[in-house]
């Protein structure tokens, strides 16, 4: 292969190579590989564009025109099959659809829930960016003689698919990585074969000449190396433990559950308004599953909700797709559930849920505004589920560990969210409840009996036992200081998560439904406010959690309509009924904590994005200049061990070899084993630098001679070197001078991966000749 095709190839596959790092990137947004086929086809595309631009000379002009035909005309087959003919051939439709993506498909993928579908039309997006990016990319890569300018099209790539992506990246570590890697090593390779391409050799060996192009290599891989450790080892250690902040945010806000009202407010008014009413209907329900409404971990003293402390709480949802609960086990199971007159956010849903699959003609609205809680096994649907919406849901149903399998299991080592406003005397309430049990499984049996066996159960309504509805650690007081306990799934179940607490059970409450034993075999199971529930879960090593019930059964009412308290308490004021449930309002008894003078999340989201980005492109510049540091690095201890030899006149030979090394640097064919005479005459021909002629003979003089030059003669002779090197460098331009102090050809001459160094740097030959013209006419006179 000659030289020509072999740097072309080498700049496609490096294009190729970047350009992947950003394509592997989409990953996330489409959950999985269904948008491979348009973003690498769009990369093929776009490097044959470019190849044949470079190949036939082609201008901006033709290029830019070849791009938007090869747009249009493979855009249906690769963005938009299922609107093309055949899958194939572009429809009016298709191009429609193209043109208007262009502008319009940006803002719909960012406002689309991740992952998104590709048959919506969101291939446009990594189909038109990789083959814009291709062509720019190759296309530089193959025109400019410095190709190192292909890095900026291809880093912006880069960027702008994390600002579209979605703030759980992919891999991003291994991106960085790779990219630097990619980048550098092209780059490298590149300037090793123009080096060797352009060599002149003095000695007429061709294999001196082959061989050192290969130890260029592998010293340049060494240093590839060193720098791409470090750079692994900085990004493993500045990655951040949080999601990174991304466009979509800005578009599409996180999920914020905390602003809706906790449903356990509203529980007593399912009770009492719609206790014959169908809220929604389950259709193959399993035998003893229970539908779960929402799961609550925190405690105020006034409400139990869920927290809001982060990854893995119960308040961190993140949106419905496909493949959730990815490590359950227990019975597989597909429920089919329709809305009826409930009306509400909290979406139900059956066990650990791994699909869900909406219809109707809200399917879309609900699909883009489902959220999903992995570990608490609850759902949410922003835009608020309404009659006539319907959902197919694939889930995992665990099964119940039996109380004799959990004789030895531990709690399990779940942190728990602090619960606040717990009255003192409950501890002490916990502790006799539990006096008698020795395992865990004892203890949580213990708490849950003490409830249900000791207490009596009553709604509180029409022709019932008085029994006030709330939750609030007033009401719970009242409830467990009473000779007789009277309530309803609300505070019982309360009362034992809070109990549980206090004797460090990892315990949660859960609002749901499920069918009484006597309908539990129906095909359909019809969720009223009369099958409305409230238990208790608890965390089992081994097991997970484990649900109890400590309601009393309903028919265990009260011997009489009053219930004395067992002490003096401090006066009750009767709870008003809980307020209907709003969506986006943060209900009467809950303060609003959110300060009105906090700066927006939205501007904060913002700046942190810009900081991430920016700081990943700095990163990435640090780790393109590692080697080129690591090469400045050597070359300063290696002046300064020459400056400080120890006799003077290794001082005065280690500037001569300095002044020697850095016109090396500079491309000038230097020798290996030449006189300082022979080396004077072709630096001074190469750069029109008499004084190295002087400066030559003074050196012999000082090495050479029979006294030891003084301090001062060192000095004086560092000072001629730096002028000289000095006034090379100002004569040469900028690009010149930054190429020598990057250049590895004085740092491999006379190493031992060297043997000769018969030419560095091409340069005219007419310089070359006039050159070996003054050493053969110096040896003669001498």
């Amino acid at each position: 292969m000659s030289i020509a095709p072999r740097r072309t190839a080498l700049d496609l596959a490096a294009t190729a190579a970047l350009l992947l790092v950003g394509i592997v990137g989409f990953w996330p947004t489409f959950g999985g590989p269904g948008y491979l086929f348009a973003a690498l086809g769009a990369l093929a595309l776009g490097v044959a564009i470019a190849w044949l631009g470079a190949r036939f000379r082609w201008g901006i002009l033709i290029v830019a025109a070849l791009t938007v035909a090869t747009y249009f005309v493979f855009g249906g087959a690769l963005a938009l099959p299922h609107t093309a003919i055949a899958g194939v051939i572009p429809s009016l439709d298709t191009l429609q659809q193209l043109g208007l993506g262009v502008v319009t498909s940006w803002k719909r993928l960012l406002t689309t829930v991740a992952p998104v579908a590709a048959s919506d039309g969101h291939l446009i997006v990594p189909f038109l960016l990789t083959l814009v990016a291709a062509v720019v990319t190759a296309s530089l890569a193959l025109r400019l003689r410095s190709a190192g300018w292909a890095l900026i099209p291809a880093a912006a790539y880069l960027g702008l698919q994390i600002a579209l992506g979605t703030p759980q990246p992919a891999v991003p570590i291994i991106q960085g990585v790779v990219f630097a890697i990619a980048g550098v090593v092209w780059l490298a390779v590149r300037q090793a074969w123009s080096s060797s391409s352009g060599a002149v050799s003095l000695g007429g060996e061709d294999s001196a000449s082959t061989g050192m192009a290969v130890r260029r290599v592998v010293a340049g891989g060494a240093i590839l190396a060193v720098a791409a450790t470090a750079g692994f080892a900085a990004a493993a250690i500045a990655a951040p433990a949080a999601p990174r902040y991304v466009l979509r945010d800005a578009v599409i806000p996180p999920f914020d559950i905390k602003q809706y009202a906790s449903p356990m407010q509203g529980y007593r008014g399912y009770v009492r308004d719609d206790a014959s009413t169908t809220l929604f209907t389950v259709s193959g329900l399993p035998v003893g599953a229970r539908v779960r409404i929402a799961t609550m971990d925190a405690y105020d003293g006034t409400v139990y909700n869920v927290s809001d402390e982060g990854a893995g709480s119960s308040s961190a949802f993140t949106p419905v797709r496909a493949s959730m609960s990815a490590g359950a086990t227990g019975t597989p199971a597909t429920v089919r559930v329709d809305i009826g007159d409930y009306d509400g956010v909290w979406m139900p849903e059956v066990g650990a849920v791994t699909n869900v699959t909406f219809d109707g003609a809200r399917a879309d609205d609900l699909r883009r505004s489902a959220h999903y809680n992995e570990s608490t096994e609850t759902g949410v649907v922003t835009s608020t589920l309404q009659t006539g919406d319907g959902y197919t849901m694939s889930a995992v149903l665990p099964t119940v560990p039996s109380d004799t399998s959990l004789a030895n299991s531990r709690f399990a080592p779940v942190r728990m969210p602090k619960q606040e406003g717990v009255p003192q005397e409950f501890a002490d309430i916990a502790a006799k409840a539990v006096a008698d049990a020795n395992t865990p499984i004892e203890q949580a049996r213990a708490l849950e009996q003490m409830l249900s066996k000791g207490g009596f159960f009553s709604h509180g309504l029409e022709g019932e036992v008085l029994s006030r509805a709330g939750h609030g650690a007033a009401r719970i007081t009242t409830l467990l200081g009473s000779t007789q306990m009277v309530g309803d799934d609300e505070q019982y179940a309360t009362a034992m998560a809070l109990l549980a607490g206090e004797l460090g059970m990892p315990a949660r409450v859960v609002m749901g439904f499920y069918p009484a034993e006597d309908q539990a075999q129906n095909p359909v199971f019809d969720a009223t406010g009369d099958n409305l529930h409230a238990w208790v879960e608890v965390a089992f090593e081994g097991a997970g959690w484990v649900p109890f019930d400590p309601t009393p059964p309903k028919d265990q009412i009260p011997t009489d309509q009053t219930t004395k308290p067992r002490a003096d308490p401090k006066p009750q004021v009767l709870q008003p009924p809980p307020p209907e449930q709003q969506p986006a309002d943060l209900p009467p008894t809950v303060p609003d904590e959110r300060a009105t003078d906090d700066p927006s999340p939205l501007d904060l989201g913002l700046l942190l994005m810009w900081i991430a980005i920016g700081g990943g492109i700095l990163l990435l510049l640090a780790l393109l200049a590692a080697p080129f540091i690591v090469i400045g690095a050597v070359k300063a201890a290696r002046r300064r061990r020459r400056r400080a030899a120890e006799r003077a006149a290794d001082q005065i030979s280690g500037g001569w070899d300095e002044l020697r090394d850095r016109a090396v640097d500079y491309g000038t064919p230097v020798r290996l084993g030449a006189t300082h005479a022979e080396d004077a005459a072709i630096i001074a021909t190469a750069f029109g630098e008499p004084r190295v002629t002087t400066l030559a003979r003074r050196a012999d003089v000082d090495v050479f001679g029979p006294a030891e030059p003084t301090a001062s003669d060192v000095d004086e002779f560092w000072r001629q070197v730096d002028e000289i090197v000095d006034g090379i460098g100002e004569r040469a331009t900028f690009r010149r001078r930054l190429a020598a102090r990057l250049s590895l050809r004085s740092l491999l001459a006379g190493t031992r991966f060297s043997r000769t160094l018969s030419v560095l740097a091409p340069v005219r030959r007419s310089a070359a000749a006039e050159s070996r013209s003054i050493v053969k006419t110096e040896e003669h006179d001498d």
